[in-house]
Order: C-alpha cells, then sequence, then structure tokens
C-alpha cells in the first residue's frame, strides 16, 4: 500500500511469499507436534517435510474457485506432498495457522522496530551530549520563558524514544502469542499439547483462552506502540520545523547539494521531511484506530477484522520503520546554529530573566504580589517600548530601594539556570540501547 515508503527488510516480511512460508511453518509445526504425540506416522512427517512446497500464483489461481486463501493454499502445498498431505491442518481451523503465523510476522517486525528505534536514540543521545552547553531559550506558548541548552531538548526527546522502545517492547511481547485450539477454542479436534509444543517450537506464547481467534486486544495494543512512537516522531518533526522558519532559524534540515526546495523559488530550503514525517504519523494513528474497532468481534469470531489488518499492520510496521529510518537521518544530520541561539535570547529584551528578579525580591521581604507587580510592570514597558529589562528596572526606584543595582544586574545571568546541567546530562549519559 506505501510501497515508496517501505525499508526493504521490513517489507520483505509482508510479501505474499515471506505470508505463506510462514503458513507452512506452522503447518509443519504442528504436523512434528503430532508426530511427537504419536498421530502422524513418522514416515509421512519426513513425506511432509521433504516435499512441502507452494507457488504464489498456483495458489492464487485455486483461490479463484475456492474462494478462500487457506484451502488454497493448503490444497497446492497437498498437490506438492501426495498422500501424506491429508495430515496437514489436522484437526485446526483457519485461524490457528492465519493467527499463530501472523504472530510469527508481527514478533519479527517489533524486532525490526525496535532496532531502529534504538538507532534514533542512540543518535539523539550523541547530539545532546554534543549540544548540552549550547544555550538557546526554553518556549512556553511559543514564546521566550527562561534559558536552556539545546541538548536538553534533545535529550528529552531521548528519553521518549526510550519509552517508546519499552512499549512497543513489551506490546510486541503481547502479541507474540500463538493457538492451536479448533474451531471454537475448546480444542475438541485437537490435543492441547500440541499447541503447547507448536508455540515453544516457534518462541511464541499460548493464548490461554481463545476463540475461534487470538484476542484482539493484543494487536490493538500493538498498534498503540506503533502510534506513539509515530506520534513521538512527529514531535520532533514539528519542533524543527519550528527551528527553521525564517525569523528562529536556530536548526535545520540538511540540504544536500543539488536538492530543491521549491518550483518556483530558487532560494528555499523547506522542513520537507519533517513535514513528511507530520502527515505520515496521521496515518499509523488513524491505523490504531482501526485495530482498535477490530476488538469487538461478534461472539467466538468474525472476520470483519481481517481485511482490516491485511492494511493496517503490514502498512503501519513498514511505514514507522521507514519514518524511524528518516528521523534517525534528519538529527544525524541536524544542522544546529548556535549563532541564531544567542542571538534569539536577546530578542525579549531580556525578558527571561523575569522570574530570577521577582524571587530575589522575594528573598529581601518583598510580598510575593508585591515583588510580582513590581516585575510585571517593567516587564511590560519592555514589551511595549522595546527597551532593555535590566535598564527600566534599574531606573525604578522601588525596585533599586530593595535590590541594589549589582543584585540587579546579577540576575541576568544565564549561568544560573544552567547550574544543575550536570545533573541533567549524567542521566542522559546513562541511557542504555
Amino acid at each position: 500500500m506505501i510501497e515508496r515508503y517501505s525499508t526493504p527488510e521490513m517489507a520483505a516480511l509482508w510479501t505474499e511469499e515471506a505470508k505463506m512460508l510462514t503458513w507452512l511453518e506452522v503447518e509443519i509445526a504442528v504436523c512434528e507436534a503430532w508426530a511427537e504425540l504419536g498421530q502422524i506416522p513418522i514416515e509421512a512427517l519426513a513425506e511432509i517435510r521433504a516435499k512441502a512446497a507452494f507457488d504464489v500464483a498456483r495458489v492464487r489461481e485455486i483461490e479463484e474457485t475456492t474462494q478462500h486463501d487457506v484451502i488454497a493454499f493448503l490444497t497446492n502445498v497437498g498437490e506438492h506432498v501426495g498422500a501424506a498431505s491429508k495430515y496437514l491442518h489436522f484437526g485446526m481451523t483457519s485461524s490457528d495457522m492465519l493467527d499463530t503465523a501472523l504472530a510469527l510476522q508481527l514478533k519479527q517486525a517489533g524486532a525490526l522496530l525496535a532496532g531502529q528505534t534504538r538507532a534514533l536514540g542512540r543518535v539523539l543521545q550523541r547530539r545532546a551530549l554534543e549540544h548540552r552547553a549550547t544555550v538557546t531559550v526554553g518556549r512556553s506558548h511559543g514564546v521566550h520563558a527562561e534559558p536552556i541548552t539545546f541538548g536538553m531538548v534533545l535529550g528529552l526527546w531521548a528519553f521518549e524514544v526510550k519509552r517508546g522502545l519499552g512499549r512497543l517492547e513489551r506490546a510486541t511481547d503481547q502479541v507474540a502469542v500463538g493457538k492451536i485450539s479448533g474451531a471454537v477454542g475448546t480444542y475438541a479436534t485437537i490435543d492441547p499439547r500440541v499447541e503447547e509444543l507448536v508455540t515453544a517450537r516457534l518462541g511464541l506464547r499460548a493464548e490461554p483462552i481463545s476463540t475461534q481467534v487470538t484476542q484482539r486486544d493484543r494487536h490493538a495494543e500493538f498498534m498503540s506502540a506503533l502510534a506513539l512512537l509515530a506520534t513521538t516522531i512527529e514531535k520532533i518533526a514539528v519542533q524543527i520545523r519550528h527551528y527553521q522558519r525564517t525569523e528562529v532559524l536556530e536548526a535545520e534540515e540538511y540540504f544536500a547539494p543539488g536538492q530543491k526546495g521549491s518550483s518556483a523559488m530558487p532560494h528555499k530550503r523547506n522542513p520537507i521531511i519533517s513535514e513528511r514525517l507530520a502527515g505520515q504519523a496521521r496515518i499509523v494513528r488513524g491505523n490504531m484506530l482501526a485495530a482498535f474497532e477490530n476488538v469487538p468481534l461478534w461472539h467466538e469470531r468474525d472476520i470483519s477484522h481481517s481485511s482490516v489488518e491485511r492494511v493496517i499492520l503490514p502498512d503501519s510496521t513498514i511505514l514507522l520503520h521507514y519514518m524511524l529510518k528518516k528521523a534517525t537521518s534528519l538529527i544525524d544530520r541536524l544542522l544546529v546554529h548556535p549563532e541564531a541561539m544567542a542571538a534569539n535570547l536577546e530578542r525579549s529584551f531580556g525578558l527571561i530573566y523575569s522570574q530570577r528578579v521577582m524571587l530575589e525580591l522575594i528573598k529581601v521581604g518583598l510580598p510575593r504580589e508585591e515583588a510580582y507587580r513590581l516585575v510585571q510592570r517593567n516587564a511590560m514597558r519592555a514589551w511595549e517600548e522595546k527597551r532593555s529589562f535590566r535598564e527600566l528596572l534599574l531606573a525604578d526606584n522601588e525596585v533599586t530601594a530593595r535590590l541594589a543595582p549589582a543584585g540587579v544586574k546579577a540576575c541576568f545571568d544565564p549561568g544560573y539556570h544552567l547550574r544543575h546541567m550536570d545533573t541533567i546530562f549524567a542521566r542522559v549519559e546513562a541511557l542504555t540501547w
């Protein structure tokens, strides 16, 4: 569905060939379990192992008649195996094979996503430490607040990615569950020991109680983890888009030689990767909603979830893997402009130090409301008259009567706000991936 944004390693998990190979792996594992329990002759198992094969085109040809993909697949495998094929799918229902195989695919997809999430986390951690002392302005509501460092921004993102990794790993574990329990999950036609043997062989856990399907809250949780990771990427992308605004220009996407930003305006350097990532996150979140709607099926099962999952699970894992790779490259090559950060720090006339002034006035005995009134009065004049906040304070007799000029000037040291950076960056350094 989203081939342009596919990565080869993730896309390979979701081809028709890969899907049917996984189906075959489950079917053979069930035959092996039956043989271990003495219900399939060893000779028949050997024949199945030796001859089991399929041809995707032939399966599709048979499906044109059967209108049932699993029956078409089994019919084609039977054409290769011969007489021993009667033991294939013995006692099983289609979802035994489909859901167990899907769990294997999602386990592999989750592992690929986790690996790329770690790569993003590592580059965020590295660049955070690189810019631990790069002073910039912290903003709230988009308005200058107080000094921070750009490394703090990157470090915060690293910790959020780390949380996303934890959610992804937990959700992958939750969805890595198989079921070989028959038509409505009662084991009426299959020994429960078969399920135990098969899931152990395949590296899965068994669903403790299933219906005809593995329960879809597991898949909804998996999609939630993907959607949250995609949203974290969007959060990063949105902030980079702000940094790249002409009026701000504190950081920007790498612009490669030969790259062009606009068909009409040759000067343009646009944050196209960030904008792309922001848009793609919406797709993953939308797919999450579809996964939630798959949870309430009728009674022991209907198939309304099946058609949805054929789209949302491949598309979401493929798209998120692409997003993680692009975000990793984006951060790795992000152009950072400390000189612009320093210039922007001064654009609010020194107002970013207002809290420090207020606290110093409180320390010398002023009630908080009175201190707030004096500071705000001068702050509003600085905004409206575009004048130095510090000079206005120094000219205010009510302020200097309580706080000496040297004390006022000392409030305008950005180092005061950054004196605990070592505590913060010790935590960043301690991050493990």
